[in-house]
């Protein structure tokens, strides 16, 4: 079975990735983000998280950032004793490390490592809107069952 390069083949009820070096940054993304208002509050937030076991929520309507922020689970760890009270457009970075679906998945990495996150947005390059995050746990799994 022939497919392009850089895209999964099924394999036994699986998928079979492209390796590290192959592999785009979409590749290995989660497309889709949770997103939430500034004023939620972190509990809310942290409800998200745990609900949909992710680690970062974007956060909509945050200024002077083009329009919104990410909350990320070290942030929430930080508001963590007063969560009730802290709001989400408090909390949210508006200094992101983002990447294009289609850059390579080792720029990503190195993104990652240079400014010591363990998050990068991605985003559509031309309206510069999130389309999924990358972690580094999604890149395990590209270092674990990549092959191509």
């Amino acid at each position: 079975m022939s497919t392009p390069e850089g895209q999964a083949t099924p394999v036994g009820g699986s998928y079979v990735t492209p390796s590290l070096r192959h592999a785009r940054v979409s590749d290995a993304m989660r497309p889709g983000v949770i997103t939430c208002p500034p004023d939620s509050s972190m509990r809310d937030v942290a409800r998200m998280m745990a609900t949909n076991h992710i680690h970062a929520v974007v956060v909509r309507g945050v200024k002077d950032s083009g329009g919104w922020g990410v909350v990320t689970d070290r942030d929430l760890l930080a508001a963590a004793p007063g969560a009730e009270d802290v709001h989400a457009g408090a909390c949210a970075s508006e200094v992101l490390v983002t990447v294009a679906p289609d850059e390579p998945l080792e720029a990503a990495c190195e993104l990652m490592r240079a400014h010591g996150v363990s998050h990068v947005m991605v985003v559509d390059p031309q309206q510069n809107q999130p389309l999924g995050v990358v972690s580094t746990l999604d890149v395990a799994g590209i270092v674990a069952w990549g092959r191509t």
